[in-house]
């Protein structure tokens, strides 16, 4: 058998019955014909050549069954198959198919024997959506031999050559089917007019005989009768032109209305009742469509007839009502013998009542019961979604969607099942569910699982779709935020569809990102800020310019401005001296500036790949006034220190790298390509492979391109690369890269390998970058060697001599990096006495025997250091006090604090240096860092007593003398305390914003700056001063990290001015590290306070900054630029879903409760950076502007931070009527403020031009714009207009712009009912089910459930239509229409003018139909309770029985109420 997978259907081809010939242009015909001369008639074809056969390419068919040779199908009137008589074998010539393959829908490829293969496309077994649905529900019926031989048939009438264009085709597939079932077609009166469009292929019609000379009437005859003619008789034109309508001659119907008898022999006969009961469910489908109007039109005619032939009077009736001017209560009947009425095959689904979809969901609605609804699987799947979601939705049965055999549905088939008389009605009743919202998330949930989607919601009748539009009305007010992305386009929540769509796309651009190609900026020179998103940034900073300020301080692109005054005592040479003597001045300020410009741009560009990443200059020249002639310190007269640009270069290329968001598209050959051609400037693309690791793009770049830049010996790529690759590989232990900085650090090596000569600040950063690697792991072996290096001794010989404070310190740091936070609980180090060995490390004593392999190193002095054997404590404390502090981080032990605890006693005092003080305050309140608080008593309280007792006020004049008290000291050592807990309020408190932390700190640092310009600051000195207020403007930063407060600003822009005296390239650098902190990637960025980033932070912000730009003597500045990893995105940007920029929004952020307050809600205007999330329980956007929105964290904040990292776009979508913060801020213009002065004429004030405040829907806009706005000589179309608009008014502002359709519809068909034209009733059927929708009980409940909730449509505009169809039907009864009534429930013939108006009336007031009423005996009833009492089983309203009342008791007058 070979199957071919025509559309959704599966057709069998057999060669052993001929289906037909494709013709294969460029091919021998012959040689292609599938011929049944093959030797084993029961071998499938493709069996020859290939071994696997072609159903398992086909996937799994529904049936491969082998039939026998089916016997020639009988023929019938005109189908003949005369077309194939010539029989062609593959044998005759030497080409034949060899084999079939690569099967793709209707479309195969043949194999010929001389090897080329053919592609071919087999016909569509049809093409119009009708025909298909028929065929799909007749072959679903038929037995399976019957249903391929229909098919077979079918087949080969349709792709008869020229075959039937789309309009004939369902005309031919009538013909062809009622042929099968045995009618004569040509007889057959509707039949016999059908226009095949002139395509009388062979096997419609014969050949016509050559027409007489003379002519015929025929032709005439035929058009006058055809489609055309009636249209164009009702045609307007017609009736202008006064043309009477012409009379068809009745003779040949007469000829033709003689008996006509069905033939019984064929093939379909004995199917008809089958296939009459599937063809009306498919009608019942297609009534649930309403783009298929026209097919239930043509497919009424062919159900018609089939049930007057079948005498089905419930079915004709049933029809009548539905298309009153289509179905003729008379018409052509074609008798079926009563004897061959027994061969007929009554299947045992059959019923006699005919099953009605409107009618199971009116009885739904009303709370009566109905027989389960016959739904034919695959085919009738509206039908089925339709009768579940009312079953979930009304009835309240949840279990309804659950479970596959649903007791609302049965499902036909062809196995014989019990009988109709047996399924009893079933009771439905309205099941109290747990919550009603529950009830519409569960119908919207299931309905998108089965694929319903809103264009399938918009062409279902507005009647049935509305429970569905009101559960989705229902859910759209608070959704979940974690719904996939189909049920929130189904419910209309475009905001959240959008999010969850961009949620599953890979991290990339988002809307915000700016796209500003890099030559555009070429005149302005560029600063290195051009990228940041002006858009948001004008957002959260709407009220001033202060981005400009900032970005005016930290450009460093420009030539400063040098301003000398020339006395008259000054020569020229002098004063040209003394102006470079001033630019060197200020070129240390802008050299450190690139460091606080890196915080400012980070991550705030996606680079192009095919350009390399611009790098702004650093511009160390300056411009004299009054002629603005170019100052530059290379012309030799004063003394430049050497190497002086070449940190400043690393940082301003660290600061140019940072720029790269994470996100971007970044692979090893654009890094190489980044690679500058000039040597000088090697630094800068050092600071930049640093910046690349910092955010993750180092880890792509190849392993041999690191090994090279590393075997080039330049230290600063070095430094840069060593760095930056243990960044990238934060806490992974990753074996390559521990080799990698293994080879740079001495310790690590074993003892006998050769002698490297690593560069002091590469075995630094080397150091560190161990640190990172094995950061929180507590790795022993790692810990064990880092412990010893923090105590390295000078030597052997000439080696380790220099900036030795710098290694003990970065030792100290990798070592609490990794025991990061464990505190006590360091597995399997007990013996290394960690925190003894620190101790010792920080207040000094005896030298321990260096234990370990390194013994022998140490053996020979050093020729330049003579430590002896105690501990060197200047250069190992602060690497041990900070290594304690990380190690028992936020672990509050209160032992290891006490070790740092300030002395109390002055003569403990003196053996301390001041600085350390700062680091040990700092390093003891990181460890209580629950008792840290955020007010200037807590500060104070760090300070031991005698310093409080004896410190001097700094405003005195008179210093007060003492012999055992040293006042240096103690002033020292109080305002290095200060700073270290100022500090330490810092990290507690980062990216926090916290006021009470902030007051507490901009007090001290107002503080320091009035002890700076005291006359006695000079016993505390000077530099002194300038540390700690660095410390505690950076600390200040902290806290309001990302926000860009102003008060901050202006203590920054206040010291950026300061360029002479004390301030020296590491001050400026605190202070612009602490404005670019301060607008951490331009207000997206803020700080996190866990154990990593706080670690980051205190290698980033050690509080003792380079006295020159080359000074690396404390601290290895590229550690400055480790706060990236402490950086996490917190900026939440609402961005509106219609116009897709940034707005404000209002957010609800709920707190969870912490011992130190309860559970708080705070209101928040988003764009804003929220707190950090672990301290969060839910975030909300709050209506009324914006639709509800909540994101709830308690699930887990992975949905949140997922957000985050996109740039924090959240999208919101604006309510209607609303206008969004920037155009109107107080909320005093929206429309819906405008209405509640006047109420009662909102509608008529409503003009439609305001429409576009309410909506961006542009079917809104145009639908005011036509049908809303007056134009001139309005009169009678008036009032339409005022309707109109306050249907439009009301859809916006209940938000149910859905719902404009079908309030239009509903005064249409109230219209169409007036003037008497109602030629189908299916509006009716709507009208009527949504009056029964809204007084259903489930409705009510809902109501009452929750009374704050809008109207889902107006309650003014129903009772209006309610009450205008019942006088239009009452007047219609007064005048003559009662006795129509009468004549049809006595089951006689009315007349036809009536017919259209009297199937209204049956509808619209459920009137049984005749054949139901003798069953209850009406003759004898007297009065209206008697008839009340014989009605109640029939369930016809009351209303409706007062209206008839009359007619059955013989009263003549109708009560009309």
């Amino acid at each position: 058998v070979f199957s071919l997978y025509g559309s959704n259907v599966f057709w069998h081809v057999f060669y052993c019955s001929k289906v037909g010939k494709v013709f294969i242009p460029g091919l021998p015909a012959p040689s292609l014909t599938v011929s049944n001369t093959m030797p084993r008639p029961s071998t499938p074809l493709d069996s020859v050549s290939t071994p696997n056969p072609l159903s398992k390419l086909l996937g799994p068919l529904d049936e491969v069954v082998l039939l026998s040779p089916v016997p020639e199908l009988r023929d019938s009137s005109k189908l003949h198959d005369s077309l194939y008589n010539e029989d062609c074998t593959f044998q005759q010539l030497g080409t034949y198919i060899h084999s079939i393959r690569d099967p793709v829908h209707n479309r195969v490829t043949l194999e010929l024997s001389n090897g080329s293969m053919v592609r071919i496309t087999i016909p569509e077994i049809a093409t119009s959506e009708l025909v298909q649905t028929c065929l799909q529900a007749i072959k679903f019926i038929l037995p399976k031999e019957v249903a391929v031989q229909m098919l077979v048939k079918w087949y080969s009438v349709h792709s008869a050559p020229g075959g039937p264009s789309y309009h004939s085709e369902w005309n031919l597939f009538v013909t062809c089917l009622m042929n099968m079932m045995g009618y004569n077609t040509d007889r057959l009166a509707w039949t016999r007019n059908f226009d095949f469009e002139g395509s009388l292929s062979p096997v419609i019609a014969p050949k016509k005989a050559r027409p007489s000379e003379t002519g015929s009437d025929d032709d005439w005859e035929y058009l006058l009768s055809s489609e055309y003619h009636r249209n164009v008789e009702s045609h307007l034109l017609n009736k202008s032109l006064c043309l009477s309508p012409l009379e068809v001659s009745q003779t040949r119907d007469e000829d033709f209305s003689q008996n006509l008898s069905l033939d019984s022999s064929t093939l379909l006969f004995t199917h008809i009742p089958a296939i009459f009961f599937v063809l009306h469910l498919v009608y019942e489908e297609l009534k649930l469509n309403t783009l298929m109007g026209e097919g239930i039109r043509s497919l009424v005619e062919l159900l018609v007839q089939l049930a007057r032939d079948l005498k089905l009077e419930p079915y004709i009736d049933h029809y009548y009502r539905d298309y009153p001017t289509l179905v003729r209560t008379t018409g052509q009947v074609c008798t079926i013998d009563q004897g061959q009425t027994g061969f007929m095959h009554h299947p045992s689904f059959f019923t006699s009542e005919p099953p009605s979809i409107y009618q199971w969901v009116s009885s739904c609605l009303k709370g009566e019961g109905m027989p389960p609804y016959p739904y034919l699987p695959g085919i009738c799947e509206r039908s089925r979604l339709v009768v579940l979601s009312i079953a979930l939705y009304i009835l309240g049965d949840e279990s309804s969607v659950s479970d596959e055999s649903s007791q609302y549905l049965s499902r036909i088939s062809i196995a014989p099942q019990k009988s109709q008389a047996e399924q009893e009605e079933n009771r439905f009743s309205f099941k109290h569910s747990t919550s009603v919202s529950s009830l519409a998330e569960r119908l919207v949930v299931w309905m998108t699982n089965v694929g319903f989607t809103l264009r399938d919601l918009e062409t279902l009748p507005f009647g049935i779709a509305l429970p569905i539009r009101d559960a989705i009305y229902h859910c759209r007010e608070q959704p979940a935020s974690d719904w996939p992305e189909a049920v929130c386009l189904l419910i209309g929540r475009q905001d959240l569809s959008k999010q969850a769509c961009e949620g599953n796309l890979p991290k990339g651009k988002s809307v915000l990102s700016s796209d500003v190609p890099s030559g555009t900026e070429t005149e302005e020179e560029d600063d290195g800020m051009n990228d940041m998103n002006q858009e948001v940034m004008s957002l959260i900073w709407s009220e001033d310019l202060r981005v400009q300020d900032v970005r005016r301080l930290l450009q460093s692109a420009h030539p400063v401005r040098v301003n000398v005054v020339q006395y008259p005592e000054l020569s020229d040479h002098e004063f040209i001296e003394e102006k470079e003597n001033r630019l060197l001045q200020l070129c240390q300020r802008t050299m450190a500036l690139p460091v606080g410009r890196g915080m400012f741009t980070l991550f705030s560009y996606h680079p192009v790949p095919t350009e390399p990443l611009p790098i702004p200059k650093l511009n160390l020249t300056g411009r004299a006034p009054p002629r603005n002639t170019t100052v530059d310190l290379n012309s030799g007269n004063i003394d430049v220190p050497p190497n002086m640009t070449s940190w400043a270069s690393f940082h301003n290329g660290v600061a140019a790298g940072l720029k790269i968001a994470p996100a971007s598209q970044i692979d090893s050959a654009w890094i190489v390509y980044n690679k500058p051609k000039h040597a000088e400037l090697a630094n800068e693309y050092a600071g930049f492979l640093m910046a690349l690791g910092l955010n993750g793009h180092l880890t792509k770049l190849a392993t041999l391109n690191i090994h090279d830049y590393l075997t080039k010996g330049h230290e600063m790529t070095s430094i840069g690369l060593l760095l930056g690759v243990s960044a990238a590989k934060l806490g992974t232990m990753d074996m390559s890269i521990t080799r990698l900085l293994s080879i740079h650090i001495p310790a690590l090596l074993p003892p006998t390998s050769t002698e490297l000569d690593v560069p002091h600040n590469v075995q630094v950063a080397a150091v560190v970058g161990i640190g990172l690697v094995y950061q929180g792991t507590a790795h022993r072996h790692t810990a064990e060697v880092l412990l010893a290096e923090i105590g390295r001794p000078p030597g052997p010989e000439m080696e380790y001599c220099t900036d030795r404070e710098s290694y003990s310190l970065a030792a100290g740091l990798a070592l609490g990096m990794v025991c990061l936070g464990h505190g006590s609980n360091l597995i399997g180090m007990s013996d290394l006495n960690v925190p003894e060995q620190l101790y010792q490390y920080m207040v000094g004593g005896h030298r321990r025997f260096q234990a370990g392999m390194h013994r022998e190193k140490h053996k020979s002095p050093s020729y330049q250091i003579k430590e002896g054997d105690t501990i060197n404590v200047d250069v190992t404390c602060p690497g041990a006090t900070l290594a304690l502090a990380m190690i028992y981080l936020k672990t509050n032990n209160r032992s290891i604090a006490d070790w740092l605890r300030a002395p109390d006693t002055m003569y403990l005092l003196d053996f301390v240096k001041p600085e350390f003080l700062l680091l040990r305050t700092l390093a003891r309140c990181l460890i209580l860092w629950d008792d840290i608080l955020p007010n200037s008593k807590w500060v104070d309280s760090n300070v031991p007593q005698i310093i409080r007792e004896n410190s001097i006020s700094l405003s005195e004049i008179e210093l007060p003398c003492s012999e055992d008290l040293n006042l240096e000291t103690l002033s020292q050592a109080h305002v290095y305390i200060i700073a270290g807990a100022c500090l330490s309020l810092g990290f507690r408190f980062a990216g926090s914003e916290n006021l009470s932390a902030f007051n507490c700190l901009h007090k001290f640092a107002k503080d320091f700056m009035t002890y700076l310009s005291a006359p006695n600051a000079s016993v505390t000195g000077p530099y002194n001063l300038e540390t700690c207020l660095s410390a505690v403007l950076l600390s200040l930063a902290m806290v309001m990290a990302g926000s860009g407060n102003l008060k901050v600003l202006q203590l920054c822009r206040f010291l950026h001015m300061k360029t002479g005296g004390e301030m020296n390239y590491g001050f400026h650098l605190a202070h612009h590290m602490a404005l670019g902190l301060l607008f951490l990637g331009g207000g997206r960025y803020s700080l996190s306070t866990s154990n990593s980033s706080i670690a980051a932070l205190l290698c980033a912000l050690y509080p003792h900054f380079p006295a020159h730009s080359t000074d690396n003597r404390y601290h290895l500045q590229a550690l400055r630029h480790l706060y990236v990893l402490a950086a996490e995105p917190r900026l939440l940007v609402p961005v509106d879903v219609d116009t897709n920029t940034p707005c404000y929004a209002l957010l609800e952020v709920t707190y969870k409760g912490t011992q130190w307050y309860e559970q708080t809600k705070e209101e928040l205007m988003a764009p804003t950076l929220l707190p950090e999330l672990h301290l969060l329980k839910q975030i909300k956007v709050k209506g009324p502007r914006y639709w509800e929105l909540l994101i709830d964290l308690s699930k887990g904040t992975q949905h949140l931070k997922s957000i985050l990292a996109k740039d924090g776009v959240l999208y919101v979508k604006l309510r209607a009527g609303q206008l969004s913060y920037k155009e109107d801020p107080m909320g005093w213009q929206s429309l819906l403020a405008q209405t509640v002065a006047n109420r009662n004429s909102e509608a008529r004030a409503f003009k439609p031009e305001t429409i576009s405040a309410f909506t961006s829907d542009p079917a809104l806009l145009s639908f005011a714009e036509y049908f809303c706005k007056p134009t001139v000589n309005m009169r009678q179309k008036q009032e339409i207009l005022d309707l109109f608009s306050s249907i439009l008014y009301e859809c916006v502002t209940q938000e149910t712009p859905e719902m404009l359709p079908a309030y239009i519809a509903m005064d249409q068909a109230v219209r169409r009912l007036g003037r008497r034209e109602m030629s189908e009733t299916s509006e009716l059927w709507q009208i009527k089910l949504v009056l029964e929708f809204f007084s259903s009980r489930s409705h009510q409940e809902r109501l009452q459930n929750h009374p704050k909730r809008g109207l889902f449509m107006n309650s003014e505009f129903l009772p209006v239509v309610k009450c205008t169809i019942d006088n239009t039907l009452d007047q219609w009864l007064q005048a003559g229409g009662d006795v129509c009534v009468h004549t049809y429930l006595s089951g006689q013939p009315c007349e036809e003018s009536q017919l259209s108006m009297l199937a209204c009336f049956l509808v619209y007031h459920s009137v049984p139909a005749p054949r139901h009423l003798p069953a209850i005996g009406l003759e004898g009833s007297t009065s209206f309770a008697e008839l009340l009492f014989k009605f109640k089983q029939l369930k016809m309203p009351v209303r409706a029985l007062l209206r008839l009342a009359p007619l059955l008791l013989g009263n003549p007058q109708p009560m009309v109420m």
